[in-house]
């Protein structure tokens, strides 16, 4: 897992990424393997793609819901 540090830059770590999903959540709840699909472009592999999804559960922002198991974003306000 690539956190900011002296030799790994914010841009080259994946908390730089956690908006790029969150931005795609913000809109709709959606499916892990399709919301791969649209930013793999942005994510150098799966492993890292898994490492975002897994701090962004850690920090509340995200959660699973559903039959269908989609991703959710967690608007702390809507509450």
């Amino acid at each position: 897992m690539k956190f900011p540090s002296k030799v790994t830059s914010y841009q080259e770590s994946i908390m730089s990424k956690f908006s790029v999903v969150l931005s795609h959540l913000e809109k709709e709840n959606i499916k892990p393997s399709l919301l791969y699909k649209k930013i793999r472009t942005k994510v150098s592999d799966p492993r890292e793609f898994v490492e975002i999804l897994d701090c962004l559960f850690a920090l509340g922002k995200i959660e699973m819901v559903g039959e269908e198991k989609e991703l959710h974003y967690v608007d702390r306000n809507s509450v």
